[in-house]
């Protein structure tokens, strides 16, 4: 077992990252959250689990281990393959995820691309004693707060990597530029973790 890559970050896409090992470049996998921490150039250790298939070994990054571990027990669920359990940290941080399994808020996991409310009652039923038996992170999405303009690429590129088009994240993001106004105005660095969530709502709503 691959536990964890630790290298200089070699390039990043929407949906991946690729760490300098050894001369080699491993392709990790990433939700879109984790691929905001790190930067091209800088180092970088991201733990990691390798999800084998007969045509594929894919390798998956996380920004530590919890997330890996919620990783690896949701997909246990039925239907829940690598792409859709690592959408799900994209959207809720561990901590957010367990809270939504004890408490039946479908609504909460609804809110992640590809899963609708059967989907929602089928991980609850399946994963309640699972999730609750597992250490608790911090309940936070950290993302890059840096100048008013930043936000919107830091929250239009959590998009696209979570499966939106390109004209649905432009909406998302226009959405909420009225909240990012609102914080900028009272001297405060636009909350992107705030917006994203938001912007999930919002284009939630719109594709009901």
């Amino acid at each position: 077992m691959i536990a964890f890559v630790a290298g200089r970050v070699a390039a990043i896409s929407a949906d991946s990252v690729v760490v300098e090992v050894g001369g080699f470049g491993v392709q990790l996998y990433c939700a879109p959250t984790t691929i905001a921490k790190v930067r091209v150039g800088e180092k970088a250790r991201l733990a990691t689990s390798l999800v084998v298939r007969e045509d594929s070994l894919t390798l998956y990054g996380f920004t530590d281990d919890d997330e890996r571990t919620v990783f690896e027990l949701l997909q246990t669920a039925t239907g829940v393959g690598p792409r859709l359990a690592q959408a799900m940290l994209g959207v809720h941080p561990p901590a957010a995820l367990r809270r939504a399994v004890a408490s039946d808020d479908f609504a909460a996991l609804c809110l992640v691309p590809g899963i609708g409310r059967k989907i929602a009652q089928r991980i609850v039923l399946e994963l309640k004693e699972k999730l609750a038996g597992t250490s608790l992170a911090d309940d936070v999405i950290v993302l890059p707060n840096g100048a008013s303009a930043s936000w919107r690429e830091s929250v239009h590129g959590a998009l696209l990597g979570l499966g939106y088009s390109t004209r649905e994240a432009d909406d998302a993001v226009a959405s909420v530029a009225s909240e990012a106004d609102a914080m900028t105005a009272n001297d405060e660095n636009p909350d992107v973790a705030l917006l994203l969530r938001s912007a999930l709502r919002a284009s939630s709503g719109a594709r009901a």
